[in-house]
This record gives C-alpha cells, sequence and structure tokens, in this order.
C-alpha cells in the first residue's frame, strides 16, 4: 500500500499547472543502451513493465523500484506516468536502457510532490524496460524445427500435464495445439495469457511476459491403444502367437525422441516370458499376440498400457509413451509336440528305425533364426545312438524313429523336449530348435534287457544243437560258434554297438551259472523263459 501510494505522488498523478519552463522545455532522452533485436516498440495503449531510479539532475535519488523490489506497471498513454516519462518511453525496446531528463512543467511543475520533490524540479529517470504487451495481443509462436514425419498431432496430452482443459496457462494451451513429437517452438506469452497480476511465486513476478523454448518429448490420448507397426512378416509363417505361449524376443526400448533406455542386446539375451499372463505391462502383452517367429514389429505404448504416471525406476519418467522394437526369435507351447516334415524319402524302403536301434545319422542344429549351433559335419564318422536307449533329448529321439536309411527331416522341437528353460552349453534356455536330419545307416536291434534274439523259431533241442562234440557241455568256444553261425545265416540278432565276441561272452555268463566255465542242459534256458518264469513267481 505504500508502494502504492509513492508510486501516486511520484509518477501516477500529474495535471497541467502553470509553471516556470526551467532550463529546457521539452524532454531529453539517452539511449545508452540499445538491444541488437527488438521486436516491437512501445506505443501508446500498450502496457509496459520497467525498472527505474529517479534523481535529480545532481544525482541525488529521490525514488527508485528497485528499493521496493517490484517493477513499474502501467498503461501508456492513460496518465498512469508523469507526462515527460509517458513521453519519453516511446519507442523504447525491451531490455533497452534509458534517460530521461523531464523538465518541470512535464513532471511534477510548481507544485511538487511531498516532501520528495520540490517545486519546479527537473528529475533524471534511468529506465530499464522489462515488458510490453498489449491486450490485443496473441500468443507469437515461431516453430524453430519439425520433423521429417509427423504422423500424429493436435492431440490433448503432452508428457506433464493435458491440454486443453485449464491445467497449463492459456497461452501454453494454445500454442502446444498441433505440435508434433520432436518439434521445437518459442512462445512468447502476454501476461494476461500467462500468470497475470498475482504472478507466480517468487520467479514470476506479475504482469509478466513469459517466454517459452519447447522440445515436445510426447504426447498421447487416455483413449489411446497400442499402435503395431510390422516392420518385417516372414513367409510362410504357418502359427502365430496366441495367450499362453512361451515367447523369447529381441528389443531395443526407446522414447517417441529416439533416446535408448533399455536394450536385450545390451544385455546379450533375449527376454523369455509366457504371452497374455500377466507377467508384461499390457501393452507389450497385447503387442506380442498375433506375431510369427522372426517377425520384426514397432509396439507404440502409451503410458497407461506401459508403466503410468509413476514411470520405472530412474530411466523411465512418468507418463512417458515408450517405443518398443522387437524381433521374435520363437515361441512355443508347452502342448507342442515335435513337427517333422520329411524333405526326401527313398522310393525303397525295406525297414524303418525304432526303439532299440542302433542307428548313424547327419545333423544340423540351429536356432529358429538360423544361428546355427551344432553340426555332425564338423566329426569324421556320423552320429550314432541306440533309438530310446535316453542318450539324446526326447525331442530328436522321437524325430529319428520310423525313418529310412537315406531318408532327410526337416524337424522342429520345442524346449520341453529338447533342452529346456536352462539350455546347455551355447543352446539358449527355452530355445526352440531346428534339426535337418539325414539317417546314413540302420542296425534293427534288441528288446531292453536282451542281448541276443531269435529271428526265426529257436530249435527245439538247443542244448543238443550247442553240444557240437555231444559231451554234455559247451564251452565258450562251442557256444560262440554256434551264436556267430546263427547271426550269419540271419536266424538271430546280436545286441548292435557292441563288440560282438563281448556279447556273447556276456551270454555265456549268464547261462554258466554255477561259473565253472561250460554249460550243462540243467542250466540252459533261455531269456524268454527265464522272463515268463519271473513273472509267474512275482504273481505267486
Amino acid at each position: 500500500m505504500v508502494g502504492r501510494i509513492i508510486l501516486s505522488l511520484l509518477l501516477a498523478t500529474w495535471f497541467p499547472v502553470d509553471c516556470n519552463p526551467g532550463p529546457i522545455d521539452d524532454i531529453a532522452i539517452d539511449r545508452y543502451f540499445i538491444p541488437k533485436r527488438c521486436i516491437r516498440e512501445v506505443k501508446s495503449g500498450d502496457f509496459v513493465r520497467y525498472h527505474y531510479n529517479g534523481t535529480f539532475t545532481d544525482g541525488k535519488l529521490f525514488d527508485s523500484s528497485y528499493d521496493r523490489g517490484v517493477a513499474f506497471f502501467g498503461q501508456v498513454g492513460q496518465k498512469w506516468q508523469v507526462a515527460g516519462v509517458e513521453k519519453g518511453i516511446l519507442g523504447m525496446c525491451v531490455s533497452e536502457r534509458r534517460k530521461i531528463t523531464v523538465p518541470p512543467h512535464l513532471a511534477f511543475g510548481s507544485q511538487g510532490a511531498g516532501d520528495k520533490v520540490p517545486p519546479d524540479a527537473t528529475l533524471v529517470f534511468d529506465l530499464v524496460l522489462l515488458d510490453i504487451f498489449n491486450r490485443a495481443d496473441q500468443v507469437q509462436t515461431k516453430v524453430i524445427s519439425t520433423p521429417k514425419e509427423c504422423k500424429r498431432y493436435k492431440r490433448s496430452q503432452t508428457q506433464d500435464s493435458v491440454v486443453g482443459e485449464g491445467l497449463l496457462i492459456k497461452g501454453l494451451d494454445e500454442g502446444l495445439l498441433g505440435m508434433c513429437v520432436g518439434e521445437i517452438r518459442h512462445f512468447i506469452i502476454p501476461p494476461f495469457l500467462a500468470f497475470g497480476e498475482k504472478g507466480y511465486g517468487t520467479d514470476i513476478p506479475p504482469h509478466a511476459s513469459v517466454v517459452y523454448h519447447i522440445l515436445l518429448e510426447d504426447l498421447h490420448n487416455p483413449k489411446d491403444d497400442i499402435i503395431v507397426e510390422v516392420v518385417e512378416a516372414p513367409e510362410p509363417c504357418t502359427r502365430k502367437t496366441i495367450a499362453g505361449d512361451y515367447i523369447r524376443y529381441h528389443y531395443n526400448a526407446s522414447f517417441l525422441n529416439g533416446i535408448t533406455f533399455d536394450s536385450s542386446y545390451q544385455h546379450n539375451q533375449t527376454y523369455n516370458t509366457y504371452i497374455g499372463m500377466g507377467y508384461m505391462i499390457a501393452g507389450i502383452d497385447k503387442g506380442l499376440q498375433g506375431v510369427c517367429t522372426g517377425e520384426r514389429r514397432r509396439i507404440i505404448l502409451p503410458p497407461h498400457l506401459a508403466y503410468g504416471q509413476q514411470g520405472a525406476g530412474k530411466d523411465i519418467p512418468g507418463s512417458a509413451v515408450l517405443v518398443f522394437d522387437i524381433h521374435i526369435i520363437d515361441f512355443h507351447n508347452v502342448k507342442d509336440p515335435v513337427q517333422v516334415e520329411i524333405t526326401h524319402r527313398p522310393e525303397v524302403c525295406n525297414e524303418t528305425s525304432e526303439v532299440n536301434d542302433y542307428i548313424q545319422y547327419h545333423y544340423n542344429c540351429s536356432l529358429l533364426d538360423g544361428t546355427l549351433l551344432f553340426t555332425s559335419r564338423d566329426y569324421e564318422t556320423p552320429q550314432d545312438v541306440v533309438v530310446g536307449g535316453g542318450k539324446i533329448i526326447d525331442g530328436l529321439d522321437e524325430a529319428l524313429r520310423n525313418m529310412c536309411v537315406g531318408e532327410r527331416r526337416t524337424v522342429i522341437v520345442p524346449p520341453h523336449l529338447g533342452h529346456g528353460e536352462k539350455g546347455a552349453g551355447i543352446v539358449p534356455g527355452s530355445a526352440v530348435l531346428r534339426f535337418e536330419l539325414e539317417l546314413v545307416s540302420l542296425q534293427k536291434g534288441v528288446p531292453e534287457g536282451y542281448l541276443f534274439i531269435w529271428l526265426e523259431e529257436s530249435p527245439v533241442q538247443l542244448f543238443n544243437e550247442l553240444d557240437t562234440n555231444q559231451d554234455q557241455k559247451v564251452p565258450l568256444e562251442e557256444f560262440s560258434q554256434f551264436i556267430k553261425q546263427q547271426v550269419s545265416e540271419g536266424k538271430g540278432r546280436l545286441k548292435p554297438a557292441q563288440d560282438p565276441d563281448s556279447v556273447i561272452g556276456d551270454m555265456f555268463k549268464n547261462q554258466d551259472r554255477n561259473a565253472d566255465g561250460v554249460i550243462t542242459l540243467d542250466e540252459l534256458k533261455l531269456k524268454v523263459d527265464e522272463d515268463t518264469e519271473k513273472m509267474r513267481h512275482e504273481e505267486l
């Protein structure tokens, strides 16, 4: 109130009086600092805000807005200032500094102003113009730069505030409309479209025009859904993801301005999870449904389908729109079987592989993205295995059955029939594997627990056949000679993939029950008879 009285006394009240015109007839203006850039000049009717020191010609201070800590505010031409200042301020630019020497008849005349200004005093006002605006002003907008692609604009949400709903000053509400993400604009906003007569806190004084230099980081609308852009779609796509599938994918995660905040490539491992079961943020959970293996897609997530108003940690701010560039490595379902595609089958196929057979095969093992993990071609001989022997992963064991020699297959093995969630060596956890198989050779096997089987009916008098010298004793030499003869004549089969003499030796030991080096009639029993007898004892 005191400041207002002083302003009224010293500047706001003036009226024509009969007085001595003094030594000068008009004001004298010294423009001792003129800014290089002057976007507008003061004219009658403008509102101005300025700081000043008021002195007499001898330099003695009689008034100062600096001392009060509040700049003078008024409208030019409405007699809010002494006539000389009102005249001397015309044409000033913001930040310009002037000394205006005002003769008495254009200041306080012969009456003076209280005890501050004596009658007929010539006054000197040292001004710096802080602000200028007019009620007819609008927001002044200058577009500094605009991105080449602006796919979306005139939405009602910025990163930090809602546009058009009164949460921003009116000038920003107006100026932000139509901006693109990545666009830079320069705004000059007059006080009545900014913070008005009250200002804001200690930083923005009353009646201040404000200048904003704004880069639009992102925007969204609460009604927005995710945006999916398919960048690369593999052909053919025999299957697409559904809820419940387990997926492995690589990603780069960024904001709309292109700044990356996370990447699976930097972690050197895929991100693995179930789809549609709530293990991921909602937008990604939705965006990963309906994808193909090998597909690349971009998913843009509004905050309410990402990390919301709270953000996540120090890297993701609140209300941030996120962009995920995703490459699908593979996916599977826990119900998936082994997929087998026969790429070549010989015209003649007399027998096929089955459990207990000894086989040799070539293979290439790779991930679904084509990354080769293993190949039998790196070794001198093909891979060998007894089918059903539990020495290879279940999916491959299954895929090697019912094959002909010379047959080729492409096989897809889901992880629950492969190396599982943990992986093995260079095989990643939960990886779907692709095998290219070729069966090279096949030796028919014998049932589990057997060393030899008859392919025809066994001799009725088996002991007599074994006892070639009829001495009622069969040593290892006679036993071995007889078994090898049965094999050579196609009447019997030894367990494959082992040394024949070792197998025959084990057979002999099984029959030589008292371990005296010979088999007698009482000791000799066929394996099938032993199994039947054993079963009968178990039943008893």
